[in-house]
C-alpha cells in the first residue's frame, strides 16, 4: 500500500539522521589519524608510509565490499517505506550470509591478495616489509568488518542512526585506545596498529549483533532459509550490489592510484600526502552524514512513491551539506597548519604537507556535490547509473593524471583529485531527472 500521504521531512528529521552519523563518521578517520600520529612520532618516516599503504590495501579490499552497506541501505529503506516486514527480514539474513562468506574468502585468499597489492604499490623494501606485517594480521578482521558494514546499512535504512553511532564509537574508541597501548606502551610499532584494529573490529560486530537482536530474531522466525537463498532474490540483490561494487572499485582504484603515484615521488611526498588524505577523509566522513540522511529519506520516499517527500529530502539534506562544507573549509583555512602538526614532528614531512594544504582547504566545497548525489542514487537504488557515471569519471581522471602530473608534479596530482570529484557530480547529475520522472504519486 502506498504511503504517498506521509509527511515530508523537515530539518529536525535531517539532523536526527545526520547528527549521529556525523559524530560516528568523524571517529573513523580519527582512527586513521591516530594510526598515523602514533607511528609519525617514531624516528623514521617509513612507518608512516607502511601504515598508509597497509590501510590502502584494506581500503581497496573492504571498500570493494562497500556495497554490503550501501546496497543494504537502499533495500532496507524501500522496505521500511513500503512497510514490508518480510522483505526487511529476508534482506537482513541474506546480507549477513554474504558478509560472512566474503569475509572468509578474503582470509583464504590473503597471501595472493597482499603480495599482488605490494607488487602494484612498488615502494621501498623496508616499507613493503612493514606493510606486509600489518596486512597479514589485519586480514583476519575481514568477517567482522563486512558484518559491521551490513549492520550499519540496515540501521541507516531503518533510520536508526543512534545505534550506528554506538557501533562505530565502540569500534573506533577501542581502536584508538589500543593503538596507544600497543604502539606507545608496548612499542609494537606497525604490528601494534594492526592488532588494535583487529580486536576493535570484533568488539564492534558483537555490539552490532546485540543492538540488532530483535530484528535478527524476528527474521529467523518469519523467514525461511529456502526463500532467503532463493536464486532469483539473490540475483536481484547481487545485480544491484554488482553495480555498486564496480562503482566502488573505480573509486577505490582512483584513490589508490593517487597514493601509488605519491609513493613514486619518494618517501617524504608519500608521508605528506598520506597526512593530507587524512584531512580529505575527515572531511568526507563528516559530510557523509548528510549523504546517509539523503539515502534514508529519499529511499523511504521512493519506496512510498511520494515525489514531494523525495524532493524535500534532496533539498534539505543538500542545503545543510553545503553549509557544513563551507564550515570545514573555514576550519582548515584557520587551523590547517596546527592540524598537520598533530600528525608528525618530522620537519621535512610537515613542510611538504604545508605546501599542498590549500588543496585540502577547497576540498569540501569541491567534493560535496558528488557525496550528496551518491546518497540520493543509493537511496533510490539507481545503481546502474551510479556505475556508469563512475566508470566515465574514472577514465577522465586517469587521462587527466597522465597529462597534468608530468606538468605540475604533486600539485597536478591534487588538481586531478579535485577535478575527479567535480566530474563525478556532473555525470550523476545527468541521470537525476530520470529518478524524478520515475516517482509517480
Amino acid at each position: 500500500m502506498s504511503n504517498s500521504t506521509q509527511a515530508s521531512p523537515n530539518n529536525r528529521n535531517v539532523w536526527a539522521l545526520a547528527g549521529p552519523i556525523i559524530i560516528s563518521n568523524l571517529s573513523i578517520p580519527l582512527v586513521g589519524a591516530v594510526d598515523t600520529a602514533v607511528v609519525g612520532h617514531l624516528p623514521e618516516p617509513q612507518a608512516i608510509g607502511a601504515v598508509a599503504l597497509g590501510a590502502l590495501i584494506f581500503s581497496f579490499l573492504f571498500w570493494g565490499f562497500g556495497f554490503l552497506k550501501m546496497g543494504t541501505t537502499g533495500f532496507v529503506a524501500r522496505a521500511y517505506g513500503a512497510n514490508d516486514q518480510q522483505m526487511l527480514s529476508d534482506t537482513l539474513l541474506r546480507v549477513i550470509l554474504l558478509a560472512l562468506g566474503f569475509g572468509i574468502i578474503s582470509i583464504l585468499l590473503s597471501y595472493p591478495l597482499v603480495e599482488f597489492a605490494l607488487v602494484l604499490l612498488d615502494s621501498t623494501e623496508q616499507i613493503e616489509s612493514l606493510t606486509a606485517s600489518y596486512a597479514y594480521i589485519r586480514i583476519w578482521s575481514a568477517p567482522a568488518t563486512l558484518c559491521t558494514y551490513v549492520f550499519t546499512g540496515v540501521l541507516i535504512g531503518m533510520q536508526n542512526t543512534r545505534h550506528v553511532l554506538v557501533i562505530l564509537l565502540v569500534l573506533n574508541i577501542t581502536n584508538i585506545l589500543l593503538d596507544i597501548v600497543f604502539v606507545v606502551g608496548f612499542e609494537m610499532g606497525v604490528e601494534g596498529v594492526a592488532w588494535a584494529t583487529l580486536i576493535a573490529e570484533y568488539l564492534a560486530v558483537f555490539c552490532g549483533v546485540f543492538l540488532l537482536r530483535k530484528p535478527i530474531n524476528a527474521a529467523l522466525k518469519i523467514s525461511s532459509w529456502k526463500k532467503v537463498i532463493e536464486r532469483s532474490a539473490l540475483t536481484r540483490l547481487m545485480k544491484a550490489n554488482g553495480d555498486i561494487f564496480i562503482r566502488t572499485l573505480c573509486l577505490v582504484f582512483s584513490l589508490s592510484y593517487f597514493t601509488a603515484l605519491s609513493a613514486s615521488m619518494g618517501e617524504v611526498i608519500l608521508a605528506a600526502n598520506a597526512i593530507l588524505l587524512h584531512l580529505q577523509s575527515i572531511m568526507a566522513y563528516a559530510l557523509d552524514g548528510f549523504a546517509h540522511a539523503a539515502e534514508a529519506l529519499t529511499g523511504k520516499a521512493y519506496g512510498a512513491k511520494n515525489r514531494k517527500a523525495f524532493k524535500q529530502s534532496v533539498k534539505l539534506t543538500s542545503l545543510w551539506a553545503i553549509g557544513f562544507a563551507f564550515l570545514i573549509c573555514v576550519i582548515y583555512f584557520l587551523f590547517g597548519e596546527w592540524i598537520l602538526g598533530l600528525f608528525t614532528n618530522i620537519d621535512t614531512v610537515l613542510a611538504t604537507a604545508s605546501i599542498y594544504l590549500p588543496w585540502m582547504i577547497i576540498a569540501p566545497i569541491v567534493s560535496i556535490w558528488s557525496f550528496q548525489a551518491d546518497g540520493i542514487f543509493i537511496g533510490s537504488s539507481y545503481t546502474k547509473e551510479m556505475r556508469n557515471a563512475m566508470v566515465v569519471s574514472t577514465l577522465i581522471y586517469l587521462a587527466l593524471l597522465h597529462w597534468l602530473v608530468p606538468l605540475w608534479g604533486n600539485h597536478g596530482l591534487f588538481l586531478c583529485l579535485s577535478l575527479f570529484m567535480v566530474i563525478r557530480a556532473l555525470t550523476l547529475g545527468c541521470y537525476y531527472p530520470r529518478i524524478i520522472a520515475e516517482i509517480r504519486d
